[in-house]
């Protein structure tokens, strides 16, 4: 059954969209733990402990859509594979920042939206490099 290919796409979307779905100060606190966890390992002076924070919150962005566009593209099989995958990474990015409107102390930012589309076209050109790589080794 092909539609099976789907499930991890779908999955990595719902929980994009659980993570969306949490308040501003429920999000906020989750991105603390994480960067904690960071600045155990990578030594940050205090005075740009809130940049690093910012960069740790839009880096998660910018992965999340890495995967996701690798899970779309090993997922679809048709014509257009790429333009697919980036249309359908762009569109989720969009219904993700507005779907954010609706959680308390959220907001849509179209510089998320970026950094996600940037993501995904990453995530491609890792798809696209690691295939490149495998079948020259045949």
């Amino acid at each position: 059954m092909k539609l099976i290919r789907y499930v991890p796409s779908v999955v990595w979307m719902g929980t994009i969209f659980y993570l969306s779905h949490q308040p501003a100060d429920k999000s906020s606190e989750t991105s603390l733990g994480v960067v904690d966890i960071a600045l155990n390992i990578i030594p940050v002076p205090e005075a740009y402990e809130q940049e690093f924070h910012a960069f740790v919150r839009k880096s998660a962005h910018f992965f999340a859509y890495a995967f996701l566009a690798m899970l779309i593209y090993y997922a679809y099989r048709g014509k257009h594979r790429i333009f697919f995958t980036l249309m359908s990474s762009l569109l989720y990015a969009i219904s993700d920042e507005i779907h954010q409107l609706f959680i308390p102390g959220r907001s849509a930012e179209v510089r998320d939206v970026l950094i996600d589309v940037c993501g995904a076209t990453f995530g491609l050109l890792v798809v696209k490099l690691g295939i490149k790589i495998l079948t020259r080794r045949d």
